[in-house]
């Protein structure tokens, strides 16, 4: 199907993604091992296109905020990326993981290397990294999405920052166990802290669509400065197709056709490079973690466009 640029043909496309999203109703559940995240509405939808241009186009519940969870993965990477390359590829692989994003069993067996950096133990390491160059990874990620979003008010949300410490059992244990393998720089407690503040940032898709914008544009900001060079900005898109949707990434990537992030908080950023960046948010997930209603919502968004990697 070919598509103009004009803002009418987007906005046709995001109202088709917001129908295939409707039909989703009743399927999968909100995340209720976070206790803070129980109390979203399983039947809110939003979705939001920023284009490498400028242009900004949304509907449904586009601007209501919510917990981005690991979706704040995405950022935390670019950041350290941007000063530490070769030094944390010694700390954490690139590679699809194939277990669930909280598992122990495979940083065991590989000596305290994470997998990929959007699982969590990856996660971890990122945020250490970044705590070390920064003093507030948390901070860091927070003033980032401000920035690229123009949205001041941006914050961590710290009543789900505090749910996530108090049942945060399985990251703690992620965390003592990268450390006994020498592979963090700060304090377990220091890095569990910045990581759950930065998993707790409360956006919405309008800014999240607007902050992963940088991937689109080759690795240049919202101000048309340069974050990083191209050829990182490439690298970030392979693995968030590889491994940016927990271990569905071959199912998303086969349905969808673009590199993207998910969090259990219901949001996933996906990128069409040289083109847009999208996010699409609702809170009922599927049984690996993934938003049903935006898996769907972008299934329709690519097939109506035609606008994939492939």
């Amino acid at each position: 199907m070919q598509m103009t640029s004009g803002p009418t043909d987007y906005q046709e496309l995001l109202h088709t993604a917001m129908a295939a999203a409707e039909r989703t109703a009743g399927q999968g559940r909100v995340a209720d091992y976070i206790p803070a995240l129980a109390t979203a509405d399983p039947n809110a939808f939003g979705m939001a296109l920023a284009t490498v241009d400028g242009d900004l186009h949304g509907v449904g519940d586009w601007e209501q905020s919510f917990s981005v969870q690991s979706v704040s993965k995405l950022f935390s990477l670019a950041l350290v990326l941007t000063h530490r390359e070769h030094q944390l590829w010694r700390g954490v692989g690139r590679e699809p993981s194939g277990n669930p994003f909280n598992s122990l069993v495979q940083l065991e067996k590989e000596n305290g290397i994470p997998r990929n950096p959007f699982i969590n133990a990856g996660a971890l390491v990122v945020t250490d990294r970044l705590q070390s160059l920064t003093g507030d990874a948390a901070g860091a990620v927070r003033d980032f999405l401000r920035q690229e979003s123009g949205n001041p008010l941006l914050d961590t949300d710290p009543v789900v920052a505090a749910s996530e410490a108090e049942h945060g059992h399985r990251n703690a244990a992620l965390a003592h166990f990268i450390a006994s393998h020498g592979n963090l720089e700060n304090p377990v407690e220091t890095v569990l802290d910045r990581y759950y503040a930065q998993c707790s940032i409360a956006a919405s898709c309008r800014d999240l669509a607007l902050a992963g914008r940088f991937l689109a544009r080759h690795g240049l900001r919202a101000d048309g400065s340069r974050l990083m060079p191209g050829s990182d900005a490439k690298r970030i898109n392979a693995v968030l197709l590889t491994c940016g949707a927990y271990d569905a990434a071959g199912e998303f990537a086969f349905r969808v056709g673009l590199p993207g992030k998910s969090g259990v908080g219901g949001g996933i950023v996906a990128i069409l490079p040289g083109r847009a960046a999208v996010c699409a948010w609702g809170p009922s997930l599927d049984k690996v973690g993934n938003s049903v209603a935006a898996v769907a919502a972008l299934d329709a968004f690519t097939t109506a466009s035609g606008w994939s990697v492939f």
